[in-house]
């Protein structure tokens, strides 16, 4: 829109989502220079999805989360490319929509994690569809835990990301 404060604070959130996806990035090239040296601070996960929201709400987004207990017990993996995923498409309503709402439902059918964020508003701006970068991370994310990515509008109005990734059964581990 048109409010320089709200730009200045959405921009804000992106830049400290890009510190911290750098930091991650620079944690993975240091173990792999260095084998057998331990992570120096864990990686994030769904435990600190109130960050995301709140992240979110201070570029003037108000989220609404639901299922969110249903986020424990996951491998770190899954329990970072959930938290990734959400980030991304928290990250992409801020800058491509028109909402000032998402919704986030966090659902644990047999054997899968599954990830849905919502908002109502219409792309806005030229470049509302973005270079797509965020959509592949996410995909690349998703397929590297064996799942999958489903984005696009929804009929009814609103852009939708909706993310499936398996989840490692008893007898699979």
């Amino acid at each position: 829109d048109t409010d320089p404060e709200q730009a200045r604070t959405a921009l804000t959130t992106i830049k400290a989502a890009s510190k911290e996806a750098l930091g991650e990035v620079r944690q993975v090239l240091n173990t792999l220079r260095a084998p057998g040296e331990a992570p120096r601070a864990p990686a994030p996960g769904l435990d600190r999805l109130s960050e995301l929201v709140d992240q979110a709400a201070s570029a003037g987004l108000t989220v609404s989360v639901t299922g969110g207990a249903q986020a424990h017990g996951l491998s770190p993996a899954t329990d970072l490319a959930a938290f990734r995923i959400l980030q991304e498409a928290l990250t992409n309503v801020v800058r491509h929509s028109g909402s000032r709402t998402a919704r986030i439902r966090i659902g644990r059918p047999p054997g899968a994690l599954e990830l849905l964020v919502d908002d109502d508003g219409p792309a806005t701006g030229g470049d509302a569809g973005g270079s797509g970068t965020g959509l592949i991370g996410m995909r690349e994310r998703a397929a590297a835990q064996g799942g999958t990515i489903e984005a696009g509008p929804r009929p009814d109005g609103g852009f939708r990301v909706l993310a499936r990734i398996p989840l490692e059964t008893e007898e699979d581990s």
